[in-house]
């Protein structure tokens, strides 16, 4: 994963039950203002979601595309770090539905994000 690693996205937990994985503020991933920016929060949560959709391949499946993302975000991050925590919701044969929440440090709620992915199979 690239991306999640120019971001400095640590992965803590990975198995099909629950994905963690944690990004530490810096001013390069903030907004002008200091706050840790809402796309690099959505990467976070996108990248635990893609793992755990991931874990989750049906048998036949060859990956996953993430086809609806939801941000709810509550407060702003302007020290430390943010760690992610995914659960599957619902998994069925083509999507698979999972939530997310991303805490502070001092375990306040700094967003909630729900994510649908679809898994994908060979055509034919």
């Amino acid at each position: 994963m690239p991306f999640a690693v120019l971001l400095g996205i640590e992965v803590v937990t990975a198995t099909p039950e629950v994905v963690q994985a944690r990004v530490r503020w810096r001013p390069e991933l903030c907004t002008a203002g200091g706050l840790m920016h809402g796309g690099v929060l959505m990467a976070l949560a996108d990248t635990c979601g893609g793992a755990s959709a991931y874990l989750n391949l049906p048998a036949a499946a060859e990956g996953t595309a993430t086809i609806e993302s939801k941000t709810n975000f509550l407060r702003g991050v302007r020290e430390g770090s943010v760690t992610a925590t995914t659960r599957p919701l619902h998994r069925g044969r083509t999507l698979i539905v999972l939530e997310t929440e991303l805490s502070l440090e001092d375990d306040r709620l700094a967003a909630k994000v729900t994510q649908t992915q679809a898994y994908l199979y060979p055509r034919g």
